[in-house]
């Protein structure tokens, strides 16, 4: 019976060794869909390296590792070594669909974009012939007709309350730094809602109340999230998810998503550099709105989980400082910030070569957290003691309180921040290690 083994890599420290945790919070999804599409004769093995060892003398016949951002170098470390054994290795996710060049470097096959055809012929291939075509690329023009994933790979595994559920894939806008935007090109697609809602009866029924609900950008289809969240509400399930700063602009569509029972949204807040953001090409989130949106999603009952960017050209240590005391101002209970870091093939990356403003291609330090190209109106040491400088205020203990236990909505929603206080704990830890705070 042959086997294949699904491994999600863990991520390297700055300081040296791996990141390891006893428990994955937000385990993905694509593992257990793919599984679920496999003939039935084929075993499959799921390993989320974060939380479990790898084992180099595995019986599997292939091994199939997906990897996103800077995990994709322990990706190529774990195909090498796999690769020396006589294992075929394939490769997929988001980074090794921008650069298949590099990947086929250390896999036999490489996956681009979306899954869903590529992967049966992938095995297909396998059983006829005992070998992998260098790429499959086959994009999808629909998201329908996908099976339940099988779930069970995950639910054995040290996680947390929620198990993932996928609404869509794309983003019709072009943000010049976005690796969505390069591989969708402004593509958006949507499952069918039964569709959604049948994975959510599924968790349900597998003593689940909590999930997270995948899209890049559900907000490209109000009146689809809007029917969405109607169906989702009588399951009486809380959910959390990521969505842009212009659903606090559609008071009724946000009362019905926190009436379907969503707790926790994910917003990219960028910067509070207007300029900076025109030059990214998202000149459609206005800085002039973030503290009235703020404020309308914590009147709504959701909590924000933030992510900022430093280092636009319409940056310079004034603003930076002044981004601190944004933060500080909003009381923003989960936040990560990241140096500008234009990934290979963005649009951002091409911009920046083609101007000389790179410092260099090394891409092992494209990691967030070190400036590698030449910002406009500081020195890139200037950036990244900013950087360092901005965590250690927004990380300190007596702004983790602030932001968390003494903030007005705790006494509305204590268990939501006491959730969020042990995050930012855990994110100081990194901090204090020198490190990139990661997802939980």
């Amino acid at each position: 019976m042959p086997k294949v083994l699904f491994i999600q890599p863990s991520q390297y420290l700055v300081r040296g060794g791996i990141v390891k945790q006893k428990k994955l919070y937000l385990p993905g999804l694509v593992f257990p869909l793919l599984a679920a599409m496999l003939p039935i004769h084929w075993e499959v093995e799921v390993r989320l390296e974060v939380i479990d060892d790898i084992d180099f003398n595995t019986d599997a016949d292939m091994v199939g590792i997906g990897a996103m951002g800077h995990s994709i170098f322990r990706a190529f470390d774990l195909a090498d070594e796999f690769r020396k054994r006589g294992k075929v290795v394939f490769m997929g996710g988001y980074m090794a669909s921008m650069v298949p060049e590099m990947a086929l470097q250390h896999a036999d096959s490489v996956v681009i974009g979306d899954a869903e055809v590529s992967f049966p012929q992938l095995i297909a291939d396998f059983e006829n012939t005992g070998q992998l075509k260098p790429i499959y690329d086959n994009p999808l023009t629909e998201l329908k007709h996908l099976p339940i994933p099988r779930y069970e790979l995950l639910t054995a595994k040290p996680i947390g309350d929620m198990l993932p559920v996928q609404a869509g894939r794309g983003c019709t806008h072009g943000c010049s730094f976005c690796s969505i935007a390069c591989i969708y090109k402004g593509r958006h697609m949507m499952r069918p809602i039964d569709e959604v809602i049948r994975d959510i009866e599924y968790i349900r029924s597998l003593g689940y109340r909590k999930f997270y609900l995948i899209d890049d950008n559900i907000m490209n289809n109000p009146a689809y999230l809007d029917e969405l969240c109607q169906r989702i509400e009588p399951l009486r399930m809380k959910w959390s998810s990521q969505c842009t700063m212009d659903l606090a602009k559609n008071d009724s569509l946000l009362k019905q998503v926190v009436k379907s029972g969503c707790e926790i949204l994910s917003l990219g807040l960028e910067s509070i550099s207007q300029e900076g953001l025109d030059k990214l090409n998202k000149s459609w989130l206005r800085v002039d709105d973030h503290r009235t949106l703020i404020k309308a999603f914590n009147d709504a009952g959701i909590m924000i989980s933030a992510e900022m960017i430093i280092g636009t050209d319409g940056d310079t240590t004034d603003t930076l400082k002044a981004t601190y005391d944004f933060i500080k101002e909003c009381r923003i209970p989960l936040l990560r910030i990241y140096i500008l870091t234009p990934a290979p093939a963005t649009r951002l990356y091409t911009e920046l070569k083609h101007s000389g403003r790179l410092i260099h291609e090394d891409f092992r330090h494209y990691n967030s957290s070190e400036c590698v190209y030449y910002p406009e109106r500081m020195t890139p040491e200037e950036l990244t003691d900013m950087y360092n400088w901005l965590n250690g205020r927004i990380f300190s203990m007596n702004s983790i309180v602030s932001r968390t236990l003494l903030n007005k909505q705790f006494l509305r929603y204590p268990l939501k921040y006491l959730f969020a206080f042990f995050v930012n704990l855990h994110y100081r830890s990194y901090v204090k290690r020198g490190e990139t705070p990661l997802i939980v």
